[in-house]
C-alpha cells in the first residue's frame, strides 16, 4: 500500500486530478465511501477526507461506516461527479485508525470541524487509484487512466 505521497509521486497527473475532484464544490475535499459490511456486501456512505503531510485522512464519528472499517479496513473513495462535466475518480485501498499523538494531533489541527472524542481518525492507504475523463456530459466513453501501488510500498 502507498500514502498519497507515493502515489502523487508514482502518478502526479491522476492525483492532481484527483485532488482537483474531491474538491470539486470548494476547499473541502469530500467524496462517497465504500466500506465492506459484516454480511460482505458493499455499503455507501458520503465522507469528508483531506490530505494532510502527504497522506489521506478522514475523521469518522459513530456510525455504520466506522464499523465497517475497524472490522474490515478495505474501502474505495469515489469523488462526487459534476454533472456538467462528470469526471470519474476513485482510490482504493486499506484504512487503519491512527491512535492519539503528534499526527492526530496536527490532522485535528489542520480538520475543517473540531474532532471530539466521538471521532476516529482513519488514515487510508493507496493500493491502486483510476481516473476517468470526459470533455463533457455528451462524451462517452470516458478515456480511464489507472495506477497501481508496487507491491513493496
Amino acid at each position: 500500500m502507498a500514502t498519497w505521497a507515493d502515489f502523487a509521486v508514482g502518478a502526479p497527473r491522476i492525483a492532481a486530478v484527483g485532488e482537483r475532484l474531491l474538491q470539486w464544490r470548494g476547499e473541502i475535499e469530500e467524496g462517497l465511501l465504500a466500506s465492506v459490511r459484516g454480511d460482505g456486501l458493499p455499503r455507501i456512505h458520503p465522507i469528508y477526507v483531506q490530505i494532510v503531510d502527504g497522506r489521506l485522512y478522514g475523521f469518522i464519528g459513530r456510525s455504520a461506516k466506522r464499523t465497517d472499517l475497524e472490522r474490515d479496513g478495505r474501502y474505495a473513495l469515489h469523488a462526487h461527479q459534476d454533472p456538467a462535466v462528470p469526471n470519474e475518480f476513485e482510490v482504493r485501498g486499506r484504512a487503519s485508525i491512527v491512535p492519539p499523538g503528534a499526527v492526530h494531533d496536527a490532522v485535528a489541527a489542520a480538520w475543517y470541524f473540531p474532532s471530539g472524542d466521538e471521532y476516529e481518525l482513519f488514515e487510508f492507504d493507496i493500493e491502486s487509484a483510476v481516473i476517468g475523463e470526459r470533455a463533457s456530459q455528451d462524451e462517452w466513453p470516458p478515456l480511464y487512466t489507472t495506477w497501481r501501488a508496487s507491491p513493496e510500498a
